[in-house]
């Protein structure tokens, strides 16, 4: 289960809009929680929502088959591969995670910090 269930950031039922709700309401750059993807694709299991600067950022979690290693966003050469989500937060609670916005084509970045937890 990719180490997520007992966490205290994993919200399993919890879709994207009230994922996103509960982001806006923290109002907390680099608050953070992983909910499951709202497609049923085993390739892309869970979604990491962050909030930054008055936004909020859904990021795919991707699995991949062949390594049983997960990594965020699409497939890039040389990206950062873990062993389990929880590996993937522990480490941007330590490095920044890039968050791209696709729309106006700009970067920022941020750590984890804040667990949301949605009620």
């Amino acid at each position: 289960d990719a180490g997520v269930r007992s966490k205290a950031w994993y919200a399993a039922t919890c879709d994207r809009k009230t994922a996103e709700d509960a982001l806006y309401r923290s109002n907390k750059d680099g608050s953070f929680l992983i909910r499951k993807s709202s497609g049923q694709d085993s390739r892309q299991p869970y979604t990491l929502v962050v909030f930054y600067n008055r936004r909020v950022y859904n990021i795919p979690i991707r699995f991949i088959e062949s390594t049983r290693q997960y990594a965020l966003g699409r497939e890039k050469s040389g990206e950062e591969r873990f062993d389990s989500v929880a590996e993937i937060v522990e480490n941007h609670q330590r490095t920044s995670l890039v968050l791209i916005d696709s729309q106006n084509n700009t970067k920022d970045s941020t750590k984890l910090k804040y667990i949301v937890r949605v009620s």
